[in-house]
Formats: C-alpha cells, structure tokens, sequence
C-alpha cells in the first residue's frame, strides 16, 4: 500500500471541534507554499487576499467559488456568489508553517513536510464553532484540496459546486451531530 492509499482524504476530527485533512500534493514545499500565500495563486484554488508576510498582519480572504472551475457547477442554496473574512496571521514560517484566524470559524494552520518528491500539506482547521459550520467547512476544504492537488499537477479539477455538494453527505456521516 503506497503512502497515498493510508491518508484519509476525508480528514477526520481529532478533537470534538477540529478537523485534520492531510494531502499527499506534486512538488517542492516552496511551490505549495507559493499556492498558499500568494493571492494570484491562491486565488486559483481557495480564495484571493494579499496576505502579509509577518505575524500579526491582518488580511482579507475573498472567495468566489463559481470563479474556482470552468464550469463551477451548481451553487447549493444559501451559498453567495462573494464570501469574505477577515484573518490575521499566528504563524508564518516560510516554506514549512502558515496559520492564521479564519473570521469568527476557528483558526487554521497549514504545515508542508517534503517527502521525496512530494509535499505532505497538512491542514487542521481549530475551535469549528457548531456543526452547522463543520460540515460546511469539511466539505469545503475538502473541495478546495482537490483543486489544489490538481492545479499543482497540471490536470483540470472537477466543477467546485458538484464536488462539493457531492461530499457533504460524507461530511454529515462522519462529524457527529
């Protein structure tokens, strides 16, 4: 069994409110780190922001989900065109370390761990307010690694909305209610 087929790609909660998802990714950790900090690459896969390079700086994340795949898919209902937050950096430790608040949902962090020619990225996504939140928020991430791993391998992702939608129910299986 290759590395790959033992990560959960769903993640799972290692504590009542925090959600781990690790990514086996293509390419060097200064390359995934680019796709993290950088908003023109980021933007790509997550959301758009100029993002300060120093603990403390405070920055926007804007999302626009139907701008992440062409076609995006299908917008669930409920979901906006625009979703914005507001963030501030807890950790910036180039190319290994990102973490940052992420509005009134939590904290997340970010850490690249090259093995070979690949990076392992894990993401942990702390203090999730409600399930409501988690389930959105683990779907999400979900949905937006897959964008990640294929924008880093040259291959075209899924519709962002279809895919999304597709893994909330895993989503709703696995985060207890």
């Amino acid at each position: 069994m290759t590395e790959t087929a033992t990560l959960d790609g769903y993640g799972s909660l290692i504590e009542p409110a925090t959600l781990k998802i690790q990514r086996l990714l293509p390419g060097t950790a200064e390359r995934v780190w680019a796709y993290l900090t950088d908003s023109d690459l980021r933007c790509r896969w997550l959301a758009a922001g100029e993002m300060p390079a120093a603990v403390g700086g405070a920055f926007a994340l804007t999302w626009r989900n139907d701008e992440l795949t062409d076609p995006p898919g299908e917008r669930p209902e409920g979901f906006g065109a625009e979703h914005r937050i507001e963030s501030r950096i807890l950790e910036f430790e180039p190319p290994r370390r990102l973490a940052f608040t992420f509005g009134g949902a939590g904290e997340v962090s970010f850490e690249l761990e090259p093995r070979g020619e690949k990076v392992l990225l894990t993401v942990i996504h702390r203090r999730l307010p409600d399930r409501p939140t988690s389930l959105k928020v683990g779907a999400g991430w979900h949905a937006h690694l897959d964008i990640l791993a294929a924008r880093l391998s040259g291959s075209e992702p899924e519709p962002f909305w279809d895919r999304w939608s597709a893994l909330k129910p895993e989503y709703e299986r696995r985060i207890p209610g």
